[in-house]
């Protein structure tokens, strides 16, 4: 949010119309709508959500058009220093969501034990490499000093499956569309 608006916390958004990411997006959707039910607002019926591009998003918290906007850090941090109408202290962020779990790859349960110990296994012993690959290209960069693990446990996805029933999604048995 820019930093001379009168919203001083998450609260001050209540009747205020905010600019998010693409509908579904864990961290430019979902994970803002449970950061504001996590500061008590209600993010269904207490604010209007706008959802938007990044950069159409940035543009209209400039013009005042939202009260604030919701992104990554890595693409909030990226907007502030290519900015050239503003200061970088002309931006103030009120809220930050906890860290996401990571992200997962799932096997079909018919698929042999032997063949997915040996796919963990090749993750673990090549994490490095395998990192370095995803890395080719700017938008993912966002994967820098990630780490393949082997010990995700399926409660680390509460607070995403707490993300859904937030937006009215709590039985997760559709795509999330508005």
């Amino acid at each position: 949010m820019l930093a001379d608006s009168d919203v001083q916390s998450v609260a001050d958004l209540r009747g205020r119309k905010i600019a998010l990411g693409s509908v579904g997006s864990t961290s430019k959707h979902l994970a803002p709508m449970q950061v504001l039910k996590d500061h008590g607002l209600d993010p269904l019926s207490e604010v209007e959500v706008v959802h938007t591009s990044i950069k159409l998003g940035w543009e209209a918290l400039k013009r005042g058009d939202v009260a604030a906007m919701a992104t990554t850090d890595d693409k909030f941090l990226k907007l502030r220093e290519q900015e050239e109408e503003l200061e970088p202290g002309a931006f103030r962020v009120i809220a930050r969501s906890r860290d996401l779990p990571n992200d997962v790859l799932l096997v079909q349960p018919d698929v042999d034990a032997a063949v997915v110990a040996n796919l963990r296994q090749a993750f673990l012993d090549h994490s490095a490499e395998l990192v370095a690959a995803i890395l080719q290209g700017e938008d993912n960069q966002k994967y820098r000093g990630m780490k393949f693990l082997a010990n995700v446990q399926d409660s680390d996805y509460d607070y995403v499956r707490a993300m859904y029933a937030t937006i009215g999604h709590s039985k997760l048995a559709q795509f999330v569309d508005e």
